[in-house]
């Protein structure tokens, strides 16, 4: 049985799907890479910005660009992005839009990082190093092609709600392993007669394929958009897509149409859970699931524990508790990397 939308609470952010209220909150996910000098005064002055505009959720500022995910009332919201446009390094900034009934994120984040998504390898993106674009209506074109070589560049915890037919799972816990398994996977891919790469809304596609650019790998497509813009977009009837995207928000995973799904996310470790999942002897509400029941120690379960009950009173006196509102950047789950999109 399918759950009602919830309201983003961030990563690279989608559309909400069909709506049965009146949206009054408008979100915008956005990246651009590009070279930014200055870095930390521009930290400054967009906080201000956006505190001013009285926006909420995480924008990540780097020498290499800026990506993050940010609500407010829709002009607010529009004014700021046309603030960051007018700076001529970030006038080809792009961003997708959704909406949400109520407040998506709880306090404004604009910090300063190394890089705007985490590989490892910063600088390693420019105009000439990204990988072909392919659209969602040929997509399922190339992939289909044999010997293409699909390659999935989320994590294992992603991938294991859903795929494209056909994918390969680098089986990696953070994006910061992905060029690893591209180097030790390099005959392999170098031999495939084309590379076809796509993530969930296409910016760690713009990090792992200039890394494969750079190994050599010229026959490089990238799925345009990600897998949202594909889910959007793609009729059903005919989809390549396999199961729900795991989503970096309160929806935890959308299927075709971005409708929300039935997965909800483990408190303890923040990986997404099935029915199964939560049907299991190993599932206690708040503290552990059946993939880290074995993990965390007694101490880790007692605050799990104690957190569990805090939630539970604030919800007898209507009121949301801290940890039942994930921001942004704390949204992957707990014993991997902060990877986003």
């Amino acid at each position: 049985m399918r759950q009602p939308p919830l309201p983003p609470a961030g990563g690279e952010a989608y559309s909400a799907g069909i709506m049965t209220e009146q949206p009054n909150y408008l979100i915008a996910a956005l990246y651009h890479f590009a070279p930014l000098p200055d870095p930390e005064a521009r930290v400054e002055r967009y906080r201000a910005e956006a505190a001013a505009r009285d926006l909420s959720g995480t924008l990540l500022v780097a020498p290499e660009g800026v990506n993050g995910t940010l609500a407010g009332a829709p002009e607010k919201l529009r004014g700021f992005l046309a603030l960051l446009r007018q700076d001529p390094l970030l006038a080809g900034l792009e961003h997708k839009e959704s909406t949400s009934t109520e407040p998506p994120f709880r306090r404004l984040r604009v910090r300063l990082k190394r890089e705007i998504v985490s590989m490892g390898a910063p600088g390693v993106v420019s105009d000439q190093s990204v990988a072909a674009y392919t659209s969602y209506d040929r997509w399922n074109e190339l992939i289909r092609e044999p010997g293409v070589m699909v390659i999935d560049v989320r994590n294992s915890y992603e991938i294991a709600i859903g795929k494209f037919e056909g994918a390969i799972d680098p089986e990696t816990d953070s994006f910061r392993e992905f060029p690893a398994w591209a180097e030790a996977n390099y005959e392999r891919m170098r031999q495939a007669p084309a590379v076809a790469i796509y993530c969930t809304g296409g910016i760690r596609c713009e990090k792992a394929g200039a890394f494969l650019r750079d190994m050599g790998i010229d026959r490089l497509f990238q799925l345009k958009g990600g897998i949202l813009k594909y889910l959007e977009h793609a009729p059903e009837q005919e989809s390549a897509w396999e199961g729900g995207c795991f989503v970096f928000d309160e929806r935890v995973s959308v299927g075709h149409g971005l409708e929300v799904l039935d997965h909800s996310l483990c408190r303890g470790c923040r990986r997404p859970l099935t029915d199964a999942d939560r049907a299991s002897p190993l599932y206690r509400e708040g503290v552990a699931c059946p993939h880290c029941a074995n993990e965390a120690d007694a101490e880790q379960k007692r605050r799990r524990e104690e957190r569990q009950k805090q939630m539970e009173l604030a919800a007898k006196r209507g009121a949301a508790h801290m940890a039942n509102t994930p921001s942004p950047a704390v949204a992957t789950p707990a014993r991997y990397g902060r990877d986003r999109s």
